[in-house]
């Protein structure tokens, strides 16, 4: 039943850019491009073949199923090679991988090093490559989100700008010289404007909303096209079924030219949506996404496309005059004259929707980079408790709308956006294949010949439509270069200064000894209270903490450094998100604490957050002694924290045991934790407590938890470093060029979240300068 009501949501969500794609697919081919009866049957052979090939094999049964732990997309593809090939250049570490890897059960550890993943190791060059190609992936699924909703809904508004200028037409018996006068003046950008306006407006609800309230009017779209697609076969030319033999693709092949070599790049319009679609399953469900376009989606669009290729086989073998006239709507003409008004109500409607799939497409890859350290940081709102992949970027849609509302204003032509959105549909395609038979190979391990085949029977397909689109790259195409320069350029610089700022981390830390070897000469004095450093180093000490130290050599009773490490995957088990470690000997009592999550987590912007670390590190503390290893390790020994313990938690916040009393009222402390700045909240009050009866606790692990408890007690301080980044005397340009944007973005964008909901009053940012 879950999976029934998901079909019916994606409806709405997924299939409306693919079930519009009939509105202009024919009409952004040239109309001197038809020069017979024979040239209808050909275009709708190369679509029934590019959909059935494309869509219906290549996504529908094989990439679909490279999901990454529910979620698509190339980013996905390339968290999967990430996590399985080793091939990643995010910021990492090895202490970290090494626990996650010897995990139970883990799929590094059960899968052999296989002859392909050992070749592509040793080549650094292909890791960046990887690393290229998704950014270049996401960047496509960017610009195509910002192309839709331009083409879809001018499409729909010509449909409307027609129905005006017949009743004119019929109304004043004009020539039709005088109709094409009107068709010039009458531009529908105010109408276009308006729908976008209301469509980006819309993305705050969620895509389970917007897919319920969608769906129907799909739906709709659906069985009236279907309908006038009957209707047009049998009135029309029923022999149009035989058009899908592949003879007709060789008979236009054999009469070839440029001109009608270009007219392919129009073809590549019919499967416009298929990438969104593997980008949206992480919004809906695979097989939901499967289920509704094998069974739903497909036969009606074959049907569609086939009424009208019969009405143009029609027209054209009539010499029907009128089918010469510029800006002429296929679909329109099609459609009979007593429902004219009802195809332009719910095409409108229909086109507004068709945009969705790209646009939720968009925010899914955009949330993967994001988290990945490949995307500047901008505000991430979940709109469903119950499907995490459901996600909203304000910030990101409000662009896309702006940016959309400019090229409907700028080229208000279906032809030269069509040329521009065809671009992006066949070059993200020509992307997904590429890292699919990565997949294949490294993940699927496969054999490197299936890879092959995969890689070459596809790709052919994609590189001939892409040569086609390029050949109209002067006719809009061009625009889809500068989406991708300014794109690509932010995504690129973002990785690079995120990559750059790790790497002088990692080269300027500090040992721990510096810090807790009485023999330094650091003199440092202990004060009361818990210190929580946060940092992207897992080892030593960070360079802005030992800068600190060096100027004020007094740190907190208990310290703990707090690192964040983003996984490759969707979501992250609580039972295996905290990683904690003792930095020194236990009189030190330094901690060291990895939060693990994933693209989908948002862990940092709960108020008990802290909270949560104590009580993992009291957990550590009571482990501790039942391993024996641990006790006597150096620093990067590790251990997972967040299962249950035999004997009970070691902490207890008092909010979890109610108000009953309890006859050791001496460990039970009162925790106020410093207020908000802002009047209108307070952060929550914890009140832990020791376990009443563990016999089992041995004095000194009780002892340790004490000390944990009155160090909290006594306050909470953060540290955390802010960088101030400067390029190296005789740096080239390239980087310089990077640098100057992501210290751009890096100031404008949103605040790391780390420092979300940490009181004002209880932050101490130490500056650094990074000299890079």
């Amino acid at each position: 039943m879950h999976t029934i009501l998901l079909s019916f949501q994606s409806i709405g969500v997924v299939y409306g850019r693919l079930s519009t794609a009939p509105l202009y697919v024919f009409g952004s081919i040239p109309q001197n491009d038809f020069k017979s009866d024979e040239s209808a049957y050909e275009y709708f052979s190369f679509i029934f073949w590019t959909l059935t090939v494309l869509s219906l094999v290549k996504y529908t049964f094989i990439v679909l199923k490279a999901d990454n732990d529910g979620e698509g997309g190339t980013f996905a593809l390339y968290s999967l090679l990430c996590k399985h090939a080793k091939v990643g250049l995010l910021p990492n570490d090895k202490t970290s991988d090494d626990v996650t890897n010897n995990e139970t059960g883990s799929p590094s550890r059960t899968k052999a090093e296989s002859r392909a993943r050992r070749a592509i190791a040793k080549h650094k060059s292909s890791h960046y490559l990887m690393l290229f190609l998704a950014l270049f992936g996401s960047c496509l699924i960017i610009c195509d989100a910002v192309l839709t909703p331009a083409i879809s809904v001018l499409s729909a508004a010509s449909g409307l700008r027609r129905s005006l200028t017949d009743i004119k037409y019929s109304s004043s018996r004009k020539t039709e010289d005088s109709v094409l006068k009107d068709l010039r003046k009458y531009v529908p950008v105010p109408t276009s404007c308006a729908i976008l306006v209301c469509l980006f407006t819309l993305q705050q609800y969620g895509s389970h909303r917007i897919g319920s309230i969608f769906a129907p009017v799909v739906i709709l779209w659906l069985l009236f096209i279907t309908g006038v697609s009957i209707y047009n076969i049998f009135h029309y030319d029923p022999h149009i079924v035989f058009a899908i033999s592949p003879k007709y693709m060789y008979k236009f092949f054999q009469s070839i030219s440029w001109r009608s070599w270009r007219s392919l790049g129009s073809i590549t319009l019919c499967v416009a949506g298929s990438e969104a679609m593997f980008a949206d399953i992480g919004h809906f469900s695979t097989k939901s996404i499967k289920m509704t376009f094998v069974c739903l989606i497909y036969p009606i669009l074959i049907l569609s496309y086939a009424g009208q290729a019969a009405f143009i086989s029609h027209a054209l073998s009539i010499k029907d005059s009128s089918f010469a006239i510029e800006d002429y709507n296929h679909f329109y003409r099609s459609v009979p004259d007593h429902i004219h008004y009802v195809f332009t109500i719910l095409s409108l409607l229909a086109s507004a929707i068709g945009s969705q799939a790209t646009i939720t497409a968009c925010f899914s890859i955009v949330n993967q980079c994001l988290a990945l350290g490949c995307f500047p940081r901008v505000k991430v709102v979940h709109t469903s408790d119950k499907i995490h992949g459901q996600v909203y970027i304000p910030d990101l849609n409000w662009m896309i709308m702006i940016l959309s509302l400019g090229i409907t204003i700028g080229f208000h032509d279906i032809v030269r956006i069509g040329n521009a959105s065809g671009m992006a549909i066949i070059s993200g395609m020509l992307v997904t294949t590429c890292l699919t038979s990565l997949v294949i190979a490294l993940y699927w391990e496969k054999s490197l010949l299936l890879s092959a085949c995969f890689l070459v029977f596809f790709g052919s397909i994609e590189a001939v439509y892409l040569s086609s689109n390029l050949l109209n790259f002067h006719k809009g195409a061009w625009y889809i270069a500068v989406l991708l320069a300014l794109s690509l350029t932010t995504m690129v610089a973002w990785h690079y200064g995120t990559l750059k700022k790790y790497q002088f981390d990692i080269e300027n830390k500090v040992s721990m000894e510096w810090l807790t070897d009485p023999t330094s000469g650091l003199r440092v004095s202990r004060v009361p209270g818990i210190g929580f450093v946060y940092t992207n180093v897992v080892t030593g000490i960070p360079a802005f903490f030992s800068h600190f130290i060096a100027n004020v050599p007094a740190f907190h009773q208990v310290l703990i450094f707090v690192s964040f490490k983003s996984l490759p995957k969707p979501f992250v088990s609580p039972t295996k998100r905290y990683l904690i470690g003792r930095v020194g000997n236990r009189d030190n009592k330094i901690y060291r604490c990895i939060v693990r999550y994933g693209y989908h987590d948002h862990i940092r912007d709960s108020d008990d957050f802290e909270e949560q670390i104590i009580r993992s590190i009291g957990e550590f503390i009571s482990l501790e002694e039942h391993d024996a290893e641990s006790l006597i390790s150096t620093e990067g020994k590790m251990i997972i924290v967040g299962k249950q313990l035999p004997e009970g938690d070691a902490l207890i916040p008092l909010h979890d045991t109610g108000a009953t009393s309890s006859p050791r009222a001496s460990t039970q402390t009162n925790i106020n934790t410093t207020e908000d700045t802002n009047p209108k909240r307070k952060r929550k009050k914890v009140r832990f407590m020791l376990p009443t009866n563990s016999p089992k606790m041995c004095p000194s692990v009780r002892e340790e938890l004490n000390e944990l408890v009155d160090a909290r007690e006594s306050g909470t301080a953060y540290f955390l470093g802010q960088s101030h980044i400067a390029v190296r005397n005789g740096s080239n340009f390239i980087k310089r060029f990077l640098i100057m944007v992501y210290v751009f973005f890096d100031k404008n964008c949103r605040e790391p979240h780390v420092a979300l909901n940490i009181p004002h009053a209880a932050l101490v940012e130490v500056g650094m300068v990074y000299t890079i």
